[in-house]
């Protein structure tokens, strides 16, 4: 197969140093161009899979690859913009927003934002146990990685280009931002079965909720921008609810 076999890695390995260079600026506090890269990351992501099937080059190594490029693209970086987040809307001084700080090793960080740090954690286990886990092959059991991201990193996205006192404040409340790291670390690891945008053919009775779900993103983006994202997953959860549901009864 010669250099064939190697593309799906490399698109991978692409992945993996634009999440590398994401965060870089998550450290620096430059969130927006995190999440550009983190999106340039995710795009590779979607097409090393897509590159493997239509060469038939899946491999072992190219799995274990993909995972841990995607612990950095989708779990460090929205782990670390969490934590910055979370020191921007806690208030200065004593109390949530006290400051550890060492003179001697250059250092400042907010102990109470490090909470935002779970989200790394909970990324990291839900690709282990993706890795392991043959119920997820046509669909997913939790929301995947590359999902839960772009929830994260919408959010200073929305606080720079459709900023708004009521937005701004609710984005910015440490409370609501703590909660939204909880029920993200609950998401990525919940036995909830969310439908894949895999199509097996182009049938509208087969794929009805795709071809919806699909079109709404692209009215939704269009009305709301960068809000359209955390709808977008919102409503990609609610409609993967309802149709277990109708699959049950």
């Amino acid at each position: 197969m010669g250099f064939k076999r190697h593309i799906p890695n490399l698109i991978t390995s692409l992945n993996l140093l634009s999440g590398s260079i994401a965060l870089i600026f998550a450290v620096k506090g430059n969130l927006v161009l995190a999440a550009i890269f983190v999106a340039a990351g995710i795009f590779f992501d979607f097409f090393d899979g897509l590159a493997a099937r239509l060469l038939n080059v899946k491999s072992e190594v190219g799995l274990q690859l993909d995972s841990l490029a995607d612990v950095v693209t989708s779990g460090v970086v929205p782990g670390i913009v969490m934590y910055q987040l979370l020191a921007k809307a806690l208030p200065a001084g004593d109390g949530l927003g006290a400051d550890w700080n060492s003179t001697a090793f250059d250092f400042h960080l907010k102990p109470f934002a490090l909470i935002g740090l779970l989200i790394i954690v909970a990324s990291a286990y839900r690709l282990a146990k993706f890795n392991v886990d043959d119920r997820q092959t046509d669909s997913f059991i939790g929301l995947p990685t590359p999902a839960n991201a772009l929830l994260i990193l919408s959010l200073p996205l929305i606080l720079t280009f459709q900023p708004g006192p009521i937005i701004s404040g609710l984005l910015l409340n440490e409370w609501f931002l703590v909660g939204l790291t909880v029920v993200s670390c609950y998401l990525l690891n919940a036995e909830l079965p969310l439908f894949a945008l895999k199509f097996s053919d182009w049938s509208f009775k087969e794929n009805k909720l795709r071809y919806f779900f699909i079109l709404s993103c692209v009215v939704l983006i269009i009305f709301l921008k960068f809000i359209s994202i955390p709808v977008i997953i919102l409503l990609y959860v609610l409609l993967s609810m309802i149709s277990n549901r109708k699959a049950i009864s």
